[in-house]
């Protein structure tokens, strides 16, 4: 099925759920107007559906491969495909002007971002890394490496990578071996292996560069004693020009369920001489550089569960309108199963998941722009810890929902949807990675229950509550027959959210791990009333193109959940601990 560019929803969460285009309209954004703004998207889509969307299936059916001696081959177009996207400067959007970028806000590039990864997963992933490396050397590299590395990367040129974990440590970063000497020279000698490194070698760029976690040979141990290196895949000189092949090697690709395009390498440092690197940051203060990136990449990834169900959507949308089965009551000739109401109720689900994961990234990414450009130092710290609250919501629920949504579209393709040809199985399979990398969902509860509730004492979360219950009250100021009983849902939602997160707050004190027994299910309790919340805001806003019964749907279908979710939180955590079934 063709694919069609979601600019419209874009423009939508943008301008009526956020609250992002106030900013632009307001001039608070150098060199950026509504009009630009508009420009941007619409050019960016073309460029999604014309050039990229056509990598998906090829990437699909063609792996990367790995050729011999630690060459990566990607999968056909792909390297002309990237070399069009990074030409036509949509590589440079986010990154500082200093470095060669557009210095665009993180809203206007999650959009495009979005729209890349709707066209073809596989393929988004690798500007998505980019972007979190620049980011990452951008605010504590020192200005040696900024000079020499900066301007590839922050106009795609060069392509950046994220190096966790090895084959011991899964999640548990503790456990790294990877260890770094130093030379005397400023320089260090990296050896160990690394896993799952998406991008870690490929034919799309010429030079790489690798950020990479290692110890130190006095380090302490856990993840106190964690530094974080740049490791370029070859070595620069003097003059910018590349030298020589550095000593990382990849050994490896993963055979993976889906993103089969999207190499996932195993690497090898130091196999002869040692790979040679360059301390980011401070010694042993690795992971919070490092966190610089991930938090980037976890709000880019629940952007990912978005644009898989997008696109899983428009695949059993226009199944659905095509494909005849079925008669209606009194009709003698079969109908598209499109007219079927369950069918229709699918189909709805899929679309209200979308939308409402949708806003909870697109609110997450206006929060940290409102940081950026607000000039009130109070209000900028209010919203920072908004985004940073927000941010493993963002992860969880959206990726979450894009597994869900994924299943659905199999389902409304029925046997068909089991077969390959379709294309409908590809999305599923691509989606169920997303809950996984850049930290499980389950480690985003976590952090949102055990370091993100917390703050302040619990205000930042209160603040958010607040706001959720403002958008109730508006809706039942409306007056209009249309939105059913979208303000009692909500009501209820937000009431059902307000008690989760006191009962959390005080469970984190009194009993720590019955807290965190409930996380997962408080997390989806926290995104459906969020996605609900943005959803009635905008379809306040603008009550035309199907905004209002969309926001209705995911009340009195996907909101009712919260009252169920709350008595898992409150009364579910004791049954888990002292569970001995085994």
């Amino acid at each position: 099925m063709p694919y069609n560019p979601q600019v419209d929803d874009l423009k939508h969460v943008l301008g009526s759920m956020t609250g992002f285009r106030t900013l632009v309209d307001q001039g608070r954004i150098e060199d950026l107007s509504a009009d630009l703004m508009d420009q941007i998207l619409d050019e960016a889509g073309r460029f999604a559906a014309e050039i990229v969307a056509p990598l998906n299936v090829v990437g699909d059916q063609n792996a990367a491969k790995l050729l011999g001696d630690g060459v990566v081959e990607t999968p056909p177009g792909w390297k002309q495909a990237y070399s069009q996207w990074m030409e036509a400067g949509w590589g440079s959007l986010p990154s500082p002007k200093q470095w060669g970028g557009q210095n665009l806000p993180l809203s206007l590039s999650l959009a495009t971002q979005e729209l890349w990864n709707t066209a073809a997963l596989a393929f988004g992933l690798c500007p998505l890394l980019t972007q979190g490396a620049t980011e990452a050397l951008e605010k504590h590299g020192s200005e040696a490496l900024k000079q020499i590395y900066l301007p590839k990367l922050a106009t795609g040129e060069w392509t950046g990578t994220m190096n966790l974990t090895e084959p011991q440590a899964g999640t548990d970063l503790a456990a790294l071996k990877t260890r770094a000497e130093p030379q005397g020279d400023g320089t260090y000698r990296l050896y160990g292996t690394k896993i799952f490194i998406t991008y870690g070698e490929h034919d799309l760029a010429e030079n790489i560069i690798h950020l990479v976690l290692a110890r130190l040979p006095d380090a302490p141990e856990g993840t106190r004693g964690i530094s974080l290196f740049l490791v370029p895949k070859f070595l620069v000189n003097e003059d910018g020009s590349l030298g020589r092949r550095n000593d990382v090697k990849c050994v490896g690709l993963e055979h993976k369920l889906g993103i089969h395009g999207s190499p996932t390498c195993v690497l090898a440092y130091g196999e002869s001489e040692g790979a040679i690197g360059w301390l980011i940051g401070e010694e042993n203060r690795g992971l919070n550089c490092m966190f610089t990136m991930m938090n980037s990449a976890r709000l880019h990834v629940g952007m990912q569960g978005v644009a898989i169900g997008e696109r899983a959507y428009q695949q059993a949308l226009a199944y659905a309108q095509e494909r005849r089965q079925g008669r209606r009551p009194g009709q003698k000739e079969m109908v598209p199963i499109i007219e079927h109401p369950d069918v229709k109720r699918m189909l709805l689900d899929m679309r209200a998941k979308v939308q409402a994961s949708r806003a909870i990234c697109f609110a997450t990414a206006n929060a940290f722009d409102m940081a950026r450009y607000t000039e009130s130092p109070e209000d900028r710290a209010r919203y920072d810890a908004i985004g940073q609250l927000l941010t493993p919501v963002a992860k969880a629920f959206s990726t979450d929902m894009g597994v869900d949504v994924a299943s659905t579209g199999v389902q409304v393709h029925g046997g068909m949807g089991f077969i390959e040809e379709t294309g409908a199985a590809q999305y599923y399979r691509d989606a169920r990675i997303a809950p996984i990398y850049e930290g499980t969902n389950g480690v985003q509860a976590i952090d949102l229950v055990g370091r993100k509730l917390p703050m302040a004492e619990g205000a930042v979360v209160a603040d958010l509550i607040r706001q959720f219950r403002e958008i109730a009250a508006e809706a039942r100021r409306v007056n209009d027959p249309d939105f059913g009983t979208i303000a009692e849902r909500l009501d209820e939602a937000v009431d059902d959210l307000e008690q989760a997160t006191t009962w959390i707050l005080e469970a984190q004190k009194r009993e720590p791990d019955e807290a965190l027994a409930s996380a997962t299910p408080y997390l989806r309790l926290f995104g459906l009333a969020a996605g609900g919340a943005w959803l009635v805001k905008g379809a306040l806003a603008d009550r035309a193109n199907g905004h209002v019964p969309l926001a209705r749907f995911f009340a009195e279908h996907l909101m009712t959940e919260t009252g169920g979710l709350k008595r898992r939180v409150i009364d579910g955590g004791a049954s888990v601990l002292k569970a001995t079934a085994w």
